[in-house]
Order: structure tokens, then sequence, then C-alpha cells
């Protein structure tokens, strides 16, 4: 009868045993899957805030863009405006940087 209780409680702690390597091979599946789903939540958001700063980014350099073709645009409309204005005085002028610079090319 003794002998019979403790293969009983053999059984019993060798089924317990394979409980519980089944749970802890659960347990490592659902970690694992859990550190994949992470890593793939972090690389989504990863690429959401990449792309709002370069989404920023394009905006900003387009905007600034936008200004120094602005303050191009209304520098050479200057320059034509004054040209227009006196151009006996924009000729001599141009005259005199090209001897300026002739000069200082030949040195």
């Amino acid at each position: 009868m003794e002998k019979q209780t403790a293969q009983d409680e053999y059984a019993r702690v060798k089924e317990d045993l394979q409980l519980l390597r089944e749970d802890m091979a659960s347990l490592t599946k659902a970690v694992a899957d859990g550190q994949k789903s992470n890593a793939n939540d972090l690389k989504s958001e990863i690429s959401r805030e990449t792309r709002a700063v370069l989404d920023q980014l394009r905006k900003r350099g387009d905007e600034a863009l936008s200004r120094a073709t602005e303050a191009g645009s209304k520098s050479v409309e200057s320059v034509e405006h004054k040209i227009e204005e006196r151009p006996f005085l924009s000729i001599i002028l141009m005259f005199l940087a090209g001897v300026i610079v002739g000069k200082m090319l030949d040195r």
C-alpha cells in the first residue's frame, strides 16, 4: 500500500513537472511574441515620428524657398527699375565695373 502511494505521488509529481514544462513553453512563447509586438509598435512609432519631422522640414524648406524666390524677384525688379530710371548712369557703372574686374584679372 505504501508502495502504491509512493507511485501515485511520483506519477502526480511527474504530471506536475510536465504541466510546468508546458506552462514554461507557453510563457516563453508569450514573452517572445510580446517582445516582437513591442518592437513592431516601436518601429511604427519611430516611422510615424520620422515622417512627421520630415513633413515639417519639407514645409519649412518650401517656405524658405518661397521667401528667397520672392526676395530675389523683388531685387531684380528694383535693379531693373533703377536701370530704367538712369540708363546712361547704369551703362557707365557697368563699364567701370568691367574695367576694375579686368584690372584685377590682369595681375
